[in-house]
């Protein structure tokens, strides 16, 4: 039994590398401010550090979308792949011609293409879909900004997120 309501817990774990860097970033606001010396300095590094935790905790809580959806995600030395109750599929990285985000289905789904092969679909909330976060944005000229607008705001028709045009290496900016 847990002491933790399921819903704070959920919003914990959505959160964690927010407050994580929050914490980091009060040790440094505490040595810099409230001590002197050696360690004052090394408090000035660790707000530094703590406000580069908070930032990227502010991106991944946004990308995040619980998990517990149907389906477990797995990324791999460059290989993405879904295994699903229904479907599931393999995308490589390194072939992947466009990102699309399709809100029309219950949950919102990622759609990974590539030349030749169906897409495969992910929900936005299969368990360790939160790691694709990291995939999406090592994506060339993909931006973390336009990739959590589309997520936030989908609409009701499908959004292209990013799209490779030409030869692997030449991409097209899409906003």
């Amino acid at each position: 039994m847990s002491l933790i309501r399921p819903e704070v817990r959920a919003a914990l774990l959505r959160w964690q590398e927010l407050i994580v860097g929050a914490l980091v970033l009060a040790l440094g606001l505490y040595w810099a401010l409230g001590t002197g010396g050696v360690l004052g300095w090394i408090g000035y590094a660790v707000i530094v550090l703590g406000l580069g935790l908070v930032a990227m905790g502010v991106q991944r809580g946004r990308f995040r979308r619980g998990a517990g959806g149907a389906g477990v995600v797995q990324i791999l030395e460059g290989r993405i792949t879904y295994f699903g109750p229904i479907s599931g599929g393999m995308a490589n990285l390194s072939e992947l011609s466009a990102l699309k985000l399709d809100p029309s289905l219950t949950p919102a789904h990622w759609v990974l293409e590539q030349p030749g092969e169906v897409p495969l679909l992910i929900p936005v909330d299969a368990e360790q879909a939160e790691a694709l976060f990291d995939v999406f944005i090592s994506l060339p000229g993909l931006q973390s900004g336009q990739l959590l607008r589309a997520l936030e705001h989908p609409g009701d028709q499908t959004v292209v997120i990013w799209r490779r045009n030409g030869p692997p290496g030449h991409v097209a900016r899409l906003h």
